[in-house]
């Protein structure tokens, strides 16, 4: 009976090692654990960053306000508030000078109105839409293209000169060097860079738009 014994001893560790669960084991365990808590570095439902929203403040309205009534669009008093009226002159204001009439103090109006932009504000790109013939463009005929006069590339050549952007003579013709000239003057002033004497760029460079391109009558673009 005594060899019974050890061979008895053998078979029951043995059954026993062959029973124990394998989340029972220590490494294994705790290696699942650690990547069950890593698990929301790879989350994919996380929401994509809102685009910052263009906002007039305080002084900015009152300013609107104050210009509004100067031209006799307004009648209210300067509260720094858009209420009902300023929206109402604010939209008659966008319309006879070529944006979309919406009564928002957005930045394409706040330019057209000559009033300073905070940093921030100038961070946030004109949106095309705001002009009436971004909206046009979709629901009529199209336009035709932007054109500007000798006398409004003369004038740009001498502002570039000015600023160090030409080095030519103020001849009144988009040649190759007042591109790039308009390249690196639209790049500094965050326009869209593409060398050509748009609307946008005449309006920023101050010089005077013609009545055919105040009506709309043209596209902004070229």
């Amino acid at each position: 009976m005594r060899p019974v014994l050890p061979t008895l001893f053998v078979s029951l560790f043995t059954c026993a090692s062959a029973y124990i669960p394998a989340s029972a084991t220590g490494p294994a365990f705790s290696l699942t654990m650690i990547d069950a808590a890593s698990m929301p570095a790879f989350r994919i439902d996380d929401p994509p960053a809102k685009k910052a929203a263009f906002r007039a403040n305080k002084n900015q309205i009152t300013a609107a306000q104050n210009l509004l009534k100067s031209k006799g669009m307004y009648s209210g008093d300067a509260s720094g508030k858009l209420d009902p009226a300023t929206r109402t002159a604010v939209k008659a204001f966008q319309k006879s000078n070529g944006l979309a009439s919406t009564g928002s103090l957005n930045r394409a109006t706040l330019e057209k109105m000559g009033i300073e932009l905070t940093e921030k504000q100038k961070q946030i790109p004109v949106d095309p839409d705001h002009f009436a013939s971004a909206k046009a463009a979709n629901s009529g005929p199209r336009a035709a293209p932007f054109r500007a006069t000798k006398e409004q590339v003369s004038e740009a050549q001498r502002i570039l000169k000015s600023g160090g952007m030409y080095t030519g003579e103020e001849t009144g013709k988009l040649d190759d060097s007042t591109r790039e000239g308009l390249k690196k003057y639209q790049e500094a002033k965050g326009l869209k860079v593409t060398g050509t004497l748009n609307q946008l760029t005449l309006e920023k460079m101050g010089i005077e738009l013609n009545e055919k391109q105040k009506g709309g009558g043209q596209e902004r673009g070229q």
